[in-house]
């Protein structure tokens, strides 16, 4: 099997949280440790977690996180232009040992390693070059994304990612169903962490 990084992105600015969403309390941890452990627990040989907006502060915070012998991290001072500076930060670090790459959003909290691992297992075994999970009968994230689309993610731009990728191949996408329920919820604003402190409190209940 080729190996497999992960591209777990944090660098955003935050600006419809108000605050540093990546150091938002999660069950004990922060929101970004906690997408972090369960992105070192998958089955990916590397993981590079891509930084920008107060870095330092948030790299403080992941101390011991940090230590995993999978971790890279990446700091992309141009992560105001947009999510596609951040893939190319992650990627660039990568590409040169790994032939596929997932890309996984960190203020998305129920992505799991199981998840993560079903969407590796799933798009191999199909032998197509891309993949994403599907929630509420749409496609969703994580993705997948093979050696043979980085030079187009490297013409990225602005903050739409890798969605025109997936539309222009769409024959060329292994769509994943979770095994799992699977609530695919961004936190961006106050509302969507109070929603994801619920379900928290619904699972510890």
């Amino acid at each position: 099997m080729s190996k497999v990084a992960g591209l777990l992105l944090a660098a955003g600015s935050s600006s419809r949280m108000g605050t540093p969403k990546q150091l938002l309390g999660a069950g004990g941890r922060s929101l970004l440790s906690r997408s972090l452990e369960q992105t070192l627990r998958s089955d990916l040989s590397r993981v590079a977690l891509v930084l920008g907006f107060k870095a330092k502060e948030i790299r403080e915070n992941l101390i011991e996180d940090l230590k995993h012998p999978k971790v890279l991290v990446v700091e992309n001072p141009n992560h105001a232009q947009g999510i596609s500076t951040s893939i190319i930060a992650g990627l660039s670090a990568v590409e040169g040992t790994h032939d596929h790459v997932v890309i996984i959003l960190a203020d998305m909290p129920h992505v799991t390693s199981s998840l993560i691992n079903l969407l590796i297992d799933r798009t191999m075994n199909s032998r197509l070059p891309l993949g994403a999970i599907v929630s509420k009968n749409r496609r969703s994230h994580p993705v997948i994304i093979g050696r043979r689309f980085y030079e187009e993610l490297h013409h990225l731009e602005g903050d739409t990612g890798a969605r025109e990728l997936f539309v222009t191949y769409a024959d060329q996408v292994c769509l994943v169903e979770p095994q799992e329920d699977y609530e695919d919820l961004d936190i961006d604003t106050p509302e969507d962490y109070l929603e994801f402190k619920k379900s928290l409190d619904r699972i510890t209940s």
